[in-house]
């Protein structure tokens, strides 16, 4: 077909990817391709003319507006009158054509677009042949515009302009297909722009497009020596065949159904047409395509669309640094879920030995230069302590018990000196200009403040065995000698005492409920991008009130924008970027959540109405140890939740330092970005700064190198990584003492550890990050790889909180508590294992979690064995008597 019919058919050759508004989107591309010598059907296509040809003639605009339902707007088409003139265009094109046996493709306006490819909504028929069946097929291409996934993707895609919407119709000769398939010239899985991934199927290929079957399915990397990257052969046990006047699916032949349905060399020589076709259009393509005769067709191409950043391979092993060392994920790496970033890195394996010498010199000086490390493993921290570091270390349990037990000690170690020396650290560079500063100087501070954190912390690992003892002697105490059948828990003891992620909440819902009289104020944040907040003058707020409000929340921020979602400084904060704190703000304003002073009143009256109603009842002994043992846990939880929500008082000042050193990399083209400062190397940024000190103003560009990283980040993130290292062995048996179930769980239960007691069935909602925050709806599971202070307002709004890492003495587990709300922690690979959406059922009472959503109750998960509490209690109790008898004496 060379000559134009007429305006309301056109032949594909004539046709070309400008042509989107007469042809649609795959009548364009198709058309483009065939024009650029591709071996693709030919064909004509019923214009958009003939479609609003026939809308005009029928009255169809405002009575298809009407249309309630899909069954009645598929009536309107039935019982409209096809106008002779599109008749005849459509008649004379299929006669050009040669008549027999053709394919009827819908062609939509908004198909097949770079921002939304809309595959499959609207309609194709197969083996259509006669004038009145291709006629009576192109109606119903037509009318599939209207169709109810069509109109519901469209509102999805935001597509929602019914008035300029259009539609085309290809009419191409169809391929006897003995094989059919999909092919995207970018691996739609993992990003990689450098796979072409091949499906195949037996037959035409309706089964694969809509899904019908499972398909062979073919990897080609471009960039191997050995392109054919894999190749998996599927039980294909439906194919699509012709029948008279159309297809159907029908079972593959037993013989056929576990046969390749492409040779090596046919795989090859389809993904070199698929990488023509991807040069010629210049993105990635989502093709169909058919095999007849030793013969490859192209019947369709567009656009891959929503395609990932690229993913590097998972890790499925982890090899030791150094192979007589013992590996650990404990402690700080509790704040560290993810693969680290490099700069992260470099700089913490030298600072984390760095403040670990500091706490071993409070118990002895021989113990300096333990010969430990901290080493990443695919990206992942680890402790790395050789068999005779941790021989010491066992050694030093005695010593360690021995301080630890002198309370009022360790409060003074970190309320009178850790903490105010990590401040003067931090005061040293929160007031200097980075702008000001050499080069080589930003990357000295950030050394300084980042050794200054890991000494700070440890001493702070100081604190949290403190307020873990505490908490687990009352609590065996209590169950052991005190409660009742029918007395509330161990835990409601403690509630309602003031912390700082505590304060940072209760300054956030009084700031709120100060916005709420504010005219205009909700509204204004709500049209702002929430990280512009502080730099944004918005109209319909008054100038005063809007600068009320900025100094507010700048107080509020100058105070708690410290709080660290993953101790990575890659990660922002609230200090840098407010978007997480602006999205609780607005639920605040909008009054959702509990009122969090309210909230904290009555738990105080509560534990002091629970505490005297037990004191009051016991004898004179147990009175003593009950009121030491309960003084120092509630003393204690708050102190340990303060200590930690200090740990990132430097990240503010370190991320301001290191962005001014990434801008200016950026700026003599070492890095596209500021933040890619953020994947080079310590040695790398070293060597930068020094050239940038000496005058340089050009240096190598690392984009590709950074690129890299950041892909093997992602591969990386998707591994699971081990608790402690080698998974054998004496060292197993740490297992219910790691902050995170061991191995990969894979059934309908999770177990972990049971943070805080309850059971509720709810949607999930995962959080990778604080990016993620605002999606948060009130009501929902907060499912997360940890939880640290800065995730304190989300809990005011969540049915119940499940975690990979943390356990019964995690900032989770006392937060849900303080929240009356059901946790579930250290399950090792909740947030791989639940997707968004999922309903499950948390079970704090048993530490399990249901991901079918049913309400049946689980075998409980992990736990502290069940006679250590009462053997913590017991003892604590005796010694508290005879302490007290022998000071008395």
């Amino acid at each position: 077909m060379t000559e134009c019919v007429s305006p309301l058919v056109l032949p594909l050759s004539e046709i070309s990817s400008t042509d989107l508004p007469i042809a649609g989107g795959k009548g364009a591309n198709l058309g483009e391709l065939l024009g650029a010598g591709f071996p693709v059907p030919d064909g004509f296509v019923v214009t958009t003319a003939g479609y609003d040809t026939f809308v005009a003639a029928n009255d169809l605009d405002a009575r298809l507006a009407a249309a309630a339902s899909p069954d009645a707007i598929a009536a309107l088409f039935r019982d409209a009158t096809m106008p002779a003139d599109i008749a005849d265009a459509v008649t004379e094109g299929y006669r050009r054509l040669g008549e027999g046996a053709v394919a009827v493709r819908s062609s939509a306006t908004a198909e097949d677009l770079p921002g939304a490819s809309f595959a499959g909504q609207q309609d194709t028929y197969l083996n259509i042949a006669g004038t009145d069946q291709v006629l009576y097929a192109v109606l119903r291409c037509w009318a599939s515009l209207w169709n109810e996934r069509a109109v519901a993707y469209r509102e999805r895609a935001r597509h929602d302009d019914a008035a300029g919407l259009s539609i085309a119709v290809v009419v191409q000769r169809l391929v006897p297909a003995e094989v059919a398939g999909v092919m995207f010239t970018a691996n739609p899985a993992n990003g990689r722009r450098e796979q072409t991934v091949i499906t195949a199927a037996w037959g035409l290929g309706e089964a694969i497009v809509g899904g019908l079957v499972e398909p062979d399915e073919y990897v080609v990397d471009r960039g191997r020596s050995e392109p054919l990257a894999s190749r998996r052969i599927a039980e294909k046990k439906v194919m699509t065949v012709r029948t008279d006047g159309g297809s159907e699916q029908v079972a593959t032949p037993a013989s056929e159904a576990r046969r390749a349905t492409l040779s090596d060399a046919q795989v090859l020589e389809l993904a070199a047409l698929g990488e023509r076709v991807q040069n010629h259009f210049g993105c990635p393509q989502d093709i169909e395509w058919t095999l007849a005769d030793d013969i490859f067709q192209l019947v369709q191409a567009r656009p891959i669309t929503a395609l990932p950043e690229p993913i590097g391979d998972m890790p499925t092993q982890w090899p030791l640094p150094r192979p007589d060392s013992m590996y650990f994920r404990a402690s700080i790496v509790e704040q560290l879920p993810d693969p680290l970033t490099p700069l992260f890195a470099d700089l913490i394996r030298v600072a984390v030995p760095l403040g670990l010498d500091r706490l071993m010199a409070s118990f002895a000086e021989s113990l300096v230069g333990l010969d430990m490390d901290f080493p990443t493993i695919n990206g992942y921290a680890y402790y790395d302590y050789s068999r005779k570091a941790m021989k010491r270390l066992i050694g030093l349990t005695p010593a360690a018990f021995k301080i630890i037990a002198h309370h009022d000690v360790v409060l003074q170690r970190w309320r009178d000196h850790a903490l105010p020396d990590y401040q003067a650290a931090v005061a040293r560079w929160v007031d200097r200009d980075p702008a000001t500063l050499p080069a080589t100087e930003l990357m000295a501070a950030v050394r300084e403040l980042l050794a200054a954190a890991c000494v700070y912390y440890s001493n702070v690992q100081m604190v949290i065995p403190v307020a873990a003892t505490s908490e687990l002697t009352w609590t065996g105490l209590y169950n052991a000698l005190l409660r009742r059948e029918g007395d509330p828990q161990a835990s409601d003891f403690l509630l309602g005492f003031d912390s700082t992620p505590l304060r940072a909440e209760k300054s956030l819902h009084a700031l709120g409920t100060w916005c709420r009289t504010i005219p205009g104020l909700a509204d204004a944040l709500d049209s702002i991008v929430a990280k512009d907040v502080l730099t944004t003058t918005p109209a319909g707020v008054a100038a005063d009130d809007w600068a009320t409000f900025t100094t507010r929340l700048r107080d509020h921020l100058g105070e708690f924008g410290h709080t660290i979602y993953n101790l990575d400084f890659a990660n922002p904060v609230p200090a840098d970027d407010p978007t997480p704190v602006i999205e609780a703000l607005k639920h605040a304003i909008a009054g959702r959540g509990a009122d969090s002073a309210q909230r904290q009143r009555e738990m105080t009256d509560r534990r002091d109405h629970l505490t005297l109603d037990l004191t009051s009842r016991l004898d004179p002994i147990r009175h003593r140890a009950a009121s030491a043992s309960l003084k120092a846990a509630q003393q204690w939880a708050p102190i340990r939740e303060d200590a930690l929500a200090a740990m990132g008082l430097a990240w503010p000042t370190i991320r301001r330092l290191l962005r001014e050193l990434g801008g200016r990399l950026a700026g003599v083209g070492a890095v596209a970005r500021p933040d890619d400062v953020f994947w080079l190397t310590a040695a790398e940024v070293d060597a930068a700064s020094a050239a940038l000190d000496g005058g340089a103003d050009r240096l190598d560009d690392r984009s590709a190198d950074v690129e890299q990283r950041r892909r093997e980040w992602r591969g990386r993130q998707l591994a699971t990584p081990p608790q402690y290292l080698p998974v054998s062995g004496w060292v197993s048996w740490m297992n219910s003492m790691m902050p995170a179930h061991e191995g990969e769980q894979t059934g309908p239960v999770l177990k972990g550890t049971g943070g805080s007691g309850g059971r509720v069935t709810a949607p999930a909602r995962v959080l990778a990050g604080a990016d993620d925050f605002a999606a948060f709806q009130p009501g929902e599971i907060l499912v997360a790889s940890i939880t640290t202070p800065a995730y304190t307002p989300l809990f005011a709004l969540a049915a119940g909180v499940v975690t990979d890492i943390g356990g019964v003495l995690s900032h989770g587990s006392i937060v849900a508590r303080e929240y009356g709300i059901p946790a579930v922690l250290g399950t090792g690979n909740a947030t791989k294992r639940i997707r968004t959406g999922d309903m499950i059922t948390v079970d704090g009472g048993t530490g399990t979690v249901r991901l079918d959503g049913s309400d049946e109750p689980e075998p409980s998960g992990r736990r502290l064995p069940s006679w250590l509490p009462w053997a913590i209690g017991t003892t604590a109790a005796t010694a508290v008597v005879v302490w007290r008898r022998r000071h008395k004496s």
